[in-house]
């Protein structure tokens, strides 16, 4: 009888493949319904697969790598575009459908604030710099703008906080997207960031000379 070839699983080999690759957070967030059920039932079929009584006859391990490398195969396609727009969304300073203002945004910060929410009051914060900046046309409103992108225009006209602007972007996007725990140190330089900031006058617009 010919050996099989070493690349391809057993049913035990197959299924910890599976397993650990369609068990990834990402997939579990991105994948449809239909394939989570989809994939529960191949597991299930997986499972089967073992001798248990009742199967007719065990499938030929060829088969069940093929169906495996199907199933990541089709996990991986569909998840893929969902996974990008999810990216793209992660990165947006503002929620899609809220409007508010700077000092909107400055009340939810103070009332998260007090609340012991450092989180929720330094991601507010920082939209509130980004808000008044638009308000005060240093920044033209652009949706979908990164707190990356809004730090470094606004390092323009403000050269002397480029760093602490800097700081705020990698503070918001870890505290909004990763698992930064926040505290009320950071929230506290977010709000001396904002007075900062309204307090002076862009470069751009103070060296401008009066023409006489």
């Amino acid at each position: 009888m010919a050996a099989e070839p070493p690349v391809l699983p057993g049913a035990d080999e197959a299924r910890r493949w599976a397993a650990e690759e369609l068990a990834k957070p990402e997939y579990r967030d991105a994948a449809p319904s239909w394939l989570d059920t989809l994939w529960r039932n191949f597991l299930d079929w997986l499972q089967s697969l073992d001798g248990s009584p009742g199967v007719a006859a065990p499938v030929p391990s060829p088969v069940i790598a093929l169906v495996v490398v199907a199933i990541i195969a089709a996990a991986v396609i569909l998840a893929r575009p969902r996974l990008n727009a999810r990216a793209r969304l992660a990165s947006d300073v503002f929620e899609r459908e809220t409007a508010l203002t700077a000092e909107d945004y400055r009340h939810r910060a103070d009332a998260a604030a007090a609340a012991g929410r450092w989180g929720d009051a330094v991601v507010d914060r920082f939209r509130a710099v980004v808000r008044s900046a638009e308000n005060r046309t240093i920044l033209g409103p652009q949706p979908g703008r990164t707190a990356d992108e809004a730090a470094q225009a606004l390092s323009v006209p403000f050269i002397n906080e480029a760093g602490h602007l800097a700081r705020a972007a990698a503070t918001f996007d870890g505290i909004r997207y990763g698992n930064r725990a926040a505290d009320s140190t950071d929230y506290q330089e977010m709000v001396a960031l904002d007075a900062a900031l309204d307090a002076v006058k862009p470069a751009s617009a103070a060296s401008r000379v009066p023409l006489p």
